[in-house]
């Protein structure tokens, strides 16, 4: 693949200083006539569109982008899916000569978005889980895009929950489950809703009674939530899990009570995690393009360019053994 030309291209074509090519391009600070004309013919010839590194470091807004993660802790910067996030925003970020940090952003602290988001150096955040509190007294300018959603201010980039939820639903009501519980994402995301939109409307196309426990995306808790479930509702026959960490707990914990699956339990996931396939059964699921997604948000961030309010991207059911 063809490298794009960086700023100090342009000043190596135009025969000038870097500093130079970088006064000339961002419009800041003084050059001679001859210098500016060699730099114009540059950037024209080399086909040099400035990049966020280079206008931060003509106009001090920071050279690198944080990936900004809310959570009630600081382990949820160990989700995988944070890692896979954090790769796809590197990626970009090199390609435009933009260093990426990792930062945890307190739930109970919604203020402290517009902080990172102002801070020094930072020239763009790609935000994970966001909130309504954090995104709502962001202005205008903040450089933020957030995967979920987003804001007046905020375009949002996701994976469409809504239809990878229906497909999979659809797939065990169509294999003959019929009492089919969920456990959900946590209730302050308000990104997950959509997911549980679409398991009301699937309880309700069929007939179903509506069985949500709440989940927090980690194992542990798909443990408890299967024996949970089996307690509230024994004749329980199919299990939806908002996250593949917790379709594996959920397997962990039927397993436990020594119930079969996909025999007297069907469990299904979502994500298609690189773990999927290699459970015991192996899990069903629905895909999540993370890379993709993070990708999109750290451009929009980076080249500043307008985009579309939500941008959502297509989950594809991956059925296999567990359901």
């Amino acid at each position: 693949m063809t490298r794009n030309p960086t700023l100090a291209d342009v000043a190596r074509h135009a025969g000038v200083s870097p500093a130079t090519a970088s006064r000339v391009v961002s419009g800041r600070g003084p050059a001679s006539t001859q210098a500016r004309r060699r730099v114009a013919a540059a950037v024209a010839d080399l086909g040099y569109v400035p990049d966020a590194a280079a206008r931060a470091l003509a106009t001090h807004g920071g050279t690198r982008i944080a990936v900004a993660v809310i959570g009630d802790t600081p382990t949820a910067l160990t989700d995988p899916y944070v890692g896979r996030v954090v790769a796809a925003t590197a990626e970009v970020a090199a390609a435009r000569e933009v260093g990426v940090a990792l930062h945890w952003l307190p739930r109970h602290d919604p203020a402290a978005l517009a902080r990172l988001a102002h801070g020094r150096g930072i020239g763009g955040v790609v935000l994970v889980n966001p909130t309504k509190p954090a995104l709502e007294p962001l202005p205008r300018s903040a450089r933020v895009a957030a995967i979920g959603v987003g804001s007046r201010h905020v375009p949002a980039f996701d994976v469409d929950n809504r239809g990878g939820a229906l497909g999979v639903l659809r797939h065990l009501v169509g294999s003959g489950r019929r009492h089919i519980a969920m456990v959900t994402g946590p209730s302050w995301l308000p990104c997950t809703e959509r997911a549980v939109d679409a398991y009301r409307r699937v309880a309700r196309e069929n007939g179903g009674e509506v069985r949500l426990v709440p989940g927090d995306f980690t194992t542990a808790r798909g443990t408890t939530a299967a024996l949970e479930i089996m307690a509230r509702w024994p004749d329980t026959d199919a299990v939806f899990a908002l996250g593949d960490l917790v379709a594996l707990g959920v397997l962990d914990g039927l397993r436990g009570l020594g119930v079969d699956v996909p025999g007297d339990v069907a469990v299904a996931g979502f994500d298609d995690i690189a773990f999927a396939p290699l459970s015991h059964p192996a899990l069903t699921t629905t895909t999540n393009p993370v890379e993709q997604i993070a990708a999109h948000a750290a451009a929009a961030v980076l080249d500043r360019r307008p985009t579309s309010p939500l941008t959502l991207f297509r989950s594809t059911l991956v059925v296999r053994e567990s359901a």
